[in-house]
Protein backbone atom coordinates (compact mmCIF):
# COMPACT_ATOMS: atom_id res chain seq x y z
CA UNK A 1 0.00 0.00 0.00
CA UNK A 2 1.02 3.36 -0.37
CA UNK A 3 0.49 6.89 1.40
CA UNK A 4 -3.31 8.00 0.13
CA UNK A 5 -4.07 11.14 -1.82
CA UNK A 6 -6.61 12.51 -3.83
CA UNK A 7 -6.43 14.07 -7.40
CA UNK A 8 -9.63 15.84 -7.47
CA UNK A 9 -9.25 16.83 -3.44
CA UNK A 10 -5.42 18.39 -4.91
CA UNK A 11 -7.45 20.67 -7.11
CA UNK A 12 -9.65 21.55 -4.77
CA UNK A 13 -8.02 21.75 -1.73
CA UNK A 14 -11.48 20.24 0.12
CA UNK A 15 -12.70 17.01 1.46
CA UNK A 16 -16.42 16.47 2.48
CA UNK A 17 -15.15 15.28 5.68
CA UNK A 18 -12.26 16.30 7.31
CA UNK A 19 -11.31 15.88 11.20
CA UNK A 20 -8.44 18.08 12.48
CA UNK A 21 -6.50 17.48 15.94
CA UNK A 22 -10.04 15.49 17.30
CA UNK A 23 -9.13 14.69 20.58
CA UNK A 24 -11.80 12.79 23.09
CA UNK A 25 -11.74 12.39 26.55
CA UNK A 26 -14.23 11.37 29.15
CA UNK A 27 -14.00 10.58 32.74
CA UNK A 28 -13.76 7.25 33.96
CA UNK A 29 -14.18 6.69 37.84
CA UNK A 30 -10.48 8.58 39.07
CA UNK A 31 -9.25 8.60 35.05
CA UNK A 32 -9.60 10.22 32.14
CA UNK A 33 -10.00 7.84 29.35
CA UNK A 34 -8.60 9.02 26.06
CA UNK A 35 -10.85 7.25 23.53
CA UNK A 36 -9.40 9.33 20.29
CA UNK A 37 -5.65 10.84 20.54
CA UNK A 38 -5.46 14.16 18.01
CA UNK A 39 -6.73 12.20 15.41
CA UNK A 40 -6.49 13.24 11.81
CA UNK A 41 -8.83 12.04 8.41
CA UNK A 42 -9.90 13.54 5.16
CA UNK A 43 -12.27 11.82 3.13
CA UNK A 44 -13.53 13.22 0.22
CA UNK A 45 -16.47 12.85 -2.20
CA UNK A 46 -16.66 9.31 -3.91
CA UNK A 47 -14.32 7.83 -1.42
CA UNK A 48 -14.94 4.71 0.93
CA UNK A 49 -12.35 4.63 3.75
CA UNK A 50 -11.82 1.50 5.86
CA UNK A 51 -10.92 1.95 9.50
CA UNK A 52 -10.22 -1.08 11.25
CA UNK A 53 -8.15 -2.08 14.31
CA UNK A 54 -8.22 -4.13 18.02
CA UNK A 55 -11.42 -3.62 19.63
CA UNK A 56 -11.64 -0.72 22.11
CA UNK A 57 -8.87 1.08 19.93
CA UNK A 58 -11.53 3.83 19.02
CA UNK A 59 -13.49 2.88 16.20
CA UNK A 60 -16.37 3.71 16.98
CA UNK A 61 -15.69 6.54 19.02
CA UNK A 62 -14.24 8.45 15.47
CA UNK A 63 -17.80 7.29 13.67
CA UNK A 64 -19.34 9.34 17.10
CA UNK A 65 -17.55 12.42 16.52
CA UNK A 66 -17.43 12.36 13.09
CA UNK A 67 -21.63 11.43 13.06
CA UNK A 68 -21.70 14.97 15.14
CA UNK A 69 -23.11 12.98 18.36
CA UNK A 70 -20.82 14.24 20.14
CA UNK A 71 -18.67 17.01 20.60
CA UNK A 72 -14.88 16.69 20.88
CA UNK A 73 -12.53 17.67 23.90
CA UNK A 74 -10.25 19.45 21.07
CA UNK A 75 -9.77 19.54 17.82
CA UNK A 76 -12.66 20.27 14.79
CA UNK A 77 -14.82 18.16 12.68
CA UNK A 78 -15.66 19.54 9.60
CA UNK A 79 -18.69 18.51 7.03
CA UNK A 80 -19.14 19.76 3.64
CA UNK A 81 -17.64 23.09 4.51
CA UNK A 82 -18.91 23.73 7.50
CA UNK A 83 -17.43 23.39 11.11
CA UNK A 84 -19.88 21.59 13.83
CA UNK A 85 -18.03 23.43 16.33
CA UNK A 86 -19.22 26.61 15.26
CA UNK A 87 -22.48 25.25 15.69
CA UNK A 88 -25.13 25.33 18.76
CA UNK A 89 -26.92 21.74 19.45
CA UNK A 90 -30.30 22.41 17.67
CA UNK A 91 -27.77 23.63 14.43
CA UNK A 92 -25.80 20.60 14.80
CA UNK A 93 -28.62 18.72 14.61
CA UNK A 94 -29.76 20.28 11.28
CA UNK A 95 -26.64 19.61 10.18
CA UNK A 96 -26.39 15.74 10.98
CA UNK A 97 -30.30 15.14 9.84
CA UNK A 98 -29.26 16.79 6.58
CA UNK A 99 -25.62 15.67 5.44
CA UNK A 100 -24.77 12.62 7.70
CA UNK A 101 -25.79 8.96 6.40
CA UNK A 102 -25.28 6.67 9.49
CA UNK A 103 -25.63 3.06 8.72
CA UNK A 104 -25.99 0.63 12.29
CA UNK A 105 -24.35 -2.67 12.75
CA UNK A 106 -27.75 -3.43 13.11
CA UNK A 107 -30.70 -2.41 10.76
CA UNK A 108 -33.46 -1.99 13.72
CA UNK A 109 -36.34 -1.85 11.44
CA UNK A 110 -39.50 -1.10 12.82
CA UNK A 111 -41.56 -4.02 12.55
CA UNK A 112 -45.09 -3.00 11.45
CA UNK A 113 -43.97 -0.39 8.34
CA UNK A 114 -42.71 -1.86 4.89
CA UNK A 115 -39.59 -1.22 3.08
CA UNK A 116 -40.69 1.95 1.42
CA UNK A 117 -42.31 3.09 4.77
CA UNK A 118 -38.89 2.75 6.68
CA UNK A 119 -37.38 4.92 4.29
CA UNK A 120 -40.14 7.73 4.09
CA UNK A 121 -40.29 8.02 7.86
CA UNK A 122 -36.99 10.10 7.97
CA UNK A 123 -37.86 12.34 5.30
CA UNK A 124 -41.12 13.01 7.05
CA UNK A 125 -38.97 14.41 10.27
CA UNK A 126 -37.00 16.27 7.43
CA UNK A 127 -40.61 18.00 6.71
CA UNK A 128 -39.89 16.46 3.05
CA UNK A 129 -43.87 15.95 1.31
CA UNK A 130 -45.12 12.77 0.79
CA UNK A 131 -44.96 12.31 -2.52
CA UNK A 132 -41.87 13.02 -2.55
CA UNK A 133 -40.54 10.99 0.24
CA UNK A 134 -42.32 7.53 -1.70
CA UNK A 135 -40.87 8.68 -5.14
CA UNK A 136 -37.76 8.32 -3.54
CA UNK A 137 -38.27 5.53 -1.41
CA UNK A 138 -38.96 3.54 -4.54
CA UNK A 139 -36.06 4.92 -6.43
CA UNK A 140 -33.45 3.93 -3.79
CA UNK A 141 -35.18 0.46 -2.60
CA UNK A 142 -34.34 -0.13 -6.45
CA UNK A 143 -30.36 1.20 -6.25
CA UNK A 144 -30.31 -1.83 -3.25
CA UNK A 145 -31.87 -4.42 -5.20
CA UNK A 146 -35.33 -4.48 -3.41
CA UNK A 147 -37.59 -2.62 -5.63
CA UNK A 148 -39.58 -6.08 -5.48
CA UNK A 149 -40.03 -5.88 -1.53
CA UNK A 150 -41.01 -2.30 -1.39
CA UNK A 151 -43.73 -3.68 0.45
CA UNK A 152 -42.09 -6.32 2.95
CA UNK A 153 -41.70 -5.76 6.24
CA UNK A 154 -38.40 -7.23 8.13
CA UNK A 155 -39.85 -10.62 9.31
CA UNK A 156 -39.98 -11.04 5.53
CA UNK A 157 -36.69 -10.00 4.59
CA UNK A 158 -33.43 -11.40 5.17
CA UNK A 159 -30.49 -9.97 6.96
CA UNK A 160 -28.93 -9.09 3.95
CA UNK A 161 -32.00 -7.44 2.66
CA UNK A 162 -32.84 -5.90 5.91
CA UNK A 163 -29.30 -4.29 5.87
CA UNK A 164 -30.01 -2.94 2.37
CA UNK A 165 -33.18 -1.27 3.45
CA UNK A 166 -30.79 0.24 5.81
CA UNK A 167 -28.51 1.44 3.53
CA UNK A 168 -31.31 2.75 1.28
CA UNK A 169 -32.54 4.31 4.51
CA UNK A 170 -29.21 6.32 5.43
CA UNK A 171 -29.07 7.93 1.61
CA UNK A 172 -32.68 8.94 2.12
CA UNK A 173 -31.32 12.71 3.04
CA UNK A 174 -29.08 13.11 0.17
CA UNK A 175 -26.00 12.99 2.59
CA UNK A 176 -22.48 14.40 1.96
CA UNK A 177 -21.23 12.06 4.44
CA UNK A 178 -21.85 8.36 4.80
CA UNK A 179 -20.83 6.72 8.07
CA UNK A 180 -20.92 3.03 8.40
CA UNK A 181 -20.20 0.69 11.81
CA UNK A 182 -19.70 -3.17 11.29
CA UNK A 183 -22.15 -3.94 8.37
CA UNK A 184 -21.32 -7.35 7.98
CA UNK A 185 -20.94 -8.98 11.50
CA UNK A 186 -24.38 -10.60 11.16
CA UNK A 187 -23.89 -11.81 7.63
CA UNK A 188 -22.11 -14.56 5.53
CA UNK A 189 -19.81 -14.65 3.17
CA UNK A 190 -20.90 -13.76 0.49
CA UNK A 191 -23.52 -11.54 2.02
CA UNK A 192 -20.98 -9.66 3.40
CA UNK A 193 -18.92 -9.74 -0.01
CA UNK A 194 -22.29 -8.42 -1.82
CA UNK A 195 -23.23 -5.40 1.21
CA UNK A 196 -19.48 -4.16 0.64
CA UNK A 197 -19.87 -4.04 -3.19
CA UNK A 198 -22.82 -2.35 -2.84
CA UNK A 199 -21.63 0.39 -0.08
CA UNK A 200 -19.48 1.32 -2.85
CA UNK A 201 -21.17 1.46 -5.77
CA UNK A 202 -23.15 3.86 -3.50
CA UNK A 203 -20.25 5.90 -2.55
CA UNK A 204 -19.32 6.27 -6.28
CA UNK A 205 -23.06 7.05 -7.45
CA UNK A 206 -24.17 9.36 -5.09
CA UNK A 207 -20.59 10.85 -4.60
CA UNK A 208 -20.47 10.41 -0.64
CA UNK A 209 -17.28 10.63 1.57
CA UNK A 210 -17.52 7.02 3.24
CA UNK A 211 -16.23 5.70 6.69
CA UNK A 212 -16.63 2.20 7.21
CA UNK A 213 -15.60 0.38 10.33
CA UNK A 214 -15.17 -2.85 9.83
CA UNK A 215 -13.33 -6.36 11.32
CA UNK A 216 -13.75 -7.83 8.25
CA UNK A 217 -10.21 -7.29 6.74
CA UNK A 218 -10.92 -9.98 3.27
CA UNK A 219 -12.90 -7.24 1.89
CA UNK A 220 -10.64 -4.38 2.52
CA UNK A 221 -9.84 -4.37 -1.26
CA UNK A 222 -13.43 -3.55 -2.21
CA UNK A 223 -13.00 0.10 -1.12
CA UNK A 224 -10.19 2.92 -2.18
CA UNK A 225 -8.04 3.27 1.40
CA UNK A 226 -7.57 1.75 4.51
CA UNK A 227 -6.40 3.31 7.96
CA UNK A 228 -6.28 1.62 11.18
CA UNK A 229 -6.55 2.73 14.71
CA UNK A 230 -4.56 1.74 18.04
CA UNK A 231 -5.56 2.86 21.54
CA UNK A 232 -7.32 5.95 19.87
CA UNK A 233 -4.42 6.97 17.53
CA UNK A 234 -4.94 6.98 13.80
CA UNK A 235 -2.75 5.73 11.35
CA UNK A 236 -1.95 6.88 8.01
CA UNK A 237 -4.61 6.35 5.28
CA UNK A 238 -2.84 4.18 2.62
CA UNK A 239 -4.63 3.64 -1.10
CA UNK A 240 -5.60 0.07 -1.67
CA UNK A 241 -3.71 -1.59 -4.35
CA UNK A 242 -6.10 -2.01 -7.65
Amino acid sequence: MTSYTSDSDSATGAKALQLIDVTLEYPDGQETIKALDSVNLAVGAGEMLSLIGPSGSGKSSLLVAAATLIRPTHGLVIIDGTTASDLNDKEMTTLRRETVGIIFQQPNLLASLTSAEQLMVSDHLRGKPLKEAKARALELLDVVGLADSAKKRPHQLSGGQRQRVNIARALMGQPKVLLIDEPTAALDHERSESIVRLLAQVTREFAVATVMVTHDTEFISLTDAVATMRDGVLGATELVAA
